[in-house]
């Protein structure tokens, strides 16, 4: 059978990217696609492994959320981290209450089951939001808000589901315990990303690898290392995930775009795998026997829960009720709590089954329905930004074997003093080499009479010993005197 199933994961992934180049001419989250292909296949293949579907799914989750919090600048996050905090922690508190009240009505459920079932389903997605707020023109503030609330609010949702879980099968288990288990596992799981970031900075710095490819390699397993040992810790592991790719993501390391572009191909890779797998677990045969109660509980979500939970969690901020209101409808529903309904299904629960078909419908309706009417709403409300930022243009040397040697990408600032100077009146060292200039997304070539503005991105080829000393030359807020010896003083 190991032919098949390589055969099988190759056809996976061909479907998996032309899915996306389908979804972005519909207007689609892409995931919709790769669930609704697991659920085609899973007319041919029969697979129950709940256990398998939740390892691969948190280590989706880490690769995901890494590569998020590797591209999210903290200059934009740190303006709107208190709405940030307060929808991952009183949002998902909210929004676990108002859909738990309302499962417990509509499915006939206890007070424990209804809330465990509000709890899965309380936290939006990293996957979901960072796929499809990536391919849209919201307003800065309001996208650094959701992928900041994306990205811390899982460890909540985990925590209330894990919790409810142990009320259920233990039921004199201690509140104030389970406070304090709340308290550490956000703490710790915070200290840890911290400084596991500042470790995997140092790292990539100076640790010289016999080749460049094993860079993003190194960079993964700092990323699992801290899920990992904060897991053992029974600290928040997504948490400690989140916060060390912040970290690193916002310090200058060494093959900075090999790092980015491997982790862009890789989250990719794993949402396509993941989804699929998700819709696998899925059978869409017993959708009929939930579809009413899954739609109207979805609806719940979607028009009452989140816009409460949003409001809500919102008071006091700077945000109009046009931005609260576009903050509700992006509450986008995706892996997390499929993952989160494997749970019960693992420990045995009355019921699994059906948590998890409800979970699935739900998240598939909130994807379809929200992932796909985000944009057209941004416009509605006048919350869009113009049209869509190019990506970046960038160069990196790829080095084969130890080379002495490396580009650097540095940006000039407008308080720079070579800003206004010609590179030929620079005077670098002799072992400083610019190679290119890009300047409003057009490649300027770098002659001695070339001036250097504000905003440029500037390529040097330098000596690794003298990285941090051009660094400094090109940050200074004054030219550096030259010496005898033509080195900067």
């Amino acid at each position: 059978m190991t032919e098949e199933y390589v055969f099988l994961i190759a056809i996976l992934l061909f479907a998996g990217v032309l899915m996306t180049k389908f979804s972005t001419r519909f207007g689609l989250p892409a995931l919709v696609f790769f669930m609704l292909v697991g659920m085609v296949l899973n007319n041919f293949i029969y697979y129950d492994n709940a256990e398998l579907t939740q390892w691969f799914g948190i280590m989706a989750l880490i690769v995901i959320l890494f590569e998020g919090g590797l591209q999210t600048k903290w200059s934009h996050v740190r303006e709107v981290v208190k709405p940030a905090i307060l929808l991952s922690t009183v949002g998902v508190v909210l929004t676990t209450a108002i859909v738990g009240f309302f499962a417990m009505w509509i499915l006939k459920l206890s007070f424990l089951e209804g809330m465990l079932l509000g709890a899965i389903v309380g936290s939006t997605d990293a996957a979901a939001v960072f796929a499809v707020l990536g391919n849209q023109n919201v307003k800065r503030r309001l996208t650094s808000t959701l992928e900041a609330e994306s990205g811390t609010n899982d460890p909540m949702a985990v925590f209330l589901t894990v919790s409810l879980l142990e009320l259920m099968e233990h039921p004199d288990s201690s509140l104030l315990l389970m406070a304090a288990s709340f308290v550490w596992e956000m703490g710790l799981g915070l200290v840890l990303g911290l400084v596991i970031g500042k470790l995997a900075i140092w790292s990539l710095n100076k640790i010289d690898l016999d080749s460049s490819g094993l860079y993003p390699v190194l960079a993964l397993a700092f990323a699992i290392f801290s899920y990992g040992s904060a897991a053992l810790l029974h600290a928040s592991g997504l948490l400690a995930v989140y916060v060390m790719a912040l970290k690193l993501g916002n310090a200058d390391f060494a093959y900075r775009f090999s790092i980015i572009r491997f982790h862009q191909g890789f989250s990719w890779m794993m949402q396509i795998l993941m989804f699929m797998l998700l819709g696998l677990l899925a059978f869409p045969r017993e959708f009929p026997d939930i579809m009413l109660e899954g739609l109207l509980l979805s609806l719940i979500l979607m028009f009452l829960a989140r816009p409460i939970a949003v409001f809500v969690s919102m008071l006091g901020t700077k945000f109009n009720f046009r931005e609260k209101l576009l903050v509700s409808w992006a509450g986008l529903r995706g892996a997390v709590p499929i993952v989160l309904a494997t749970y019960p299904l693992i420990a045995g629960i009355e019921h699994g089954w059906m948590y998890f078909n409800v979970v699935f419908f739900i998240v598939l309706t909130s994807t379809l329905i929200q992932g796909s009417t985000i944009s057209p709403l941004a416009n509605k409300l006048g919350l869009t930004e113009g049209d869509m930022q190019p990506a970046e243009h960038t160069i990196e040397l790829l080095a084969i074997g130890k080379a002495n040697a490396e580009i650097i990408e540095i940006k000039v600032k407008e308080t720079s003093a070579v800003t206004g100077q010609t590179i030929g009146a620079l005077k670098l060292p002799k072992e400083v080499l610019i190679t290119a200039i890009i300047r409003n997304g057009e490649i300027v070539t770098p002659r001695g009479d070339v001036e250097i503005i504000k905003g440029d991105m500037l390529y040097l080829l330098v000596s690794k010993p003298m990285r941090e000393q051009v660094k400094r030359i090109f940050y200074a807020e004054t030219l550096p005197v030259q010496s005898d010896e033509g080195q900067p003083e």
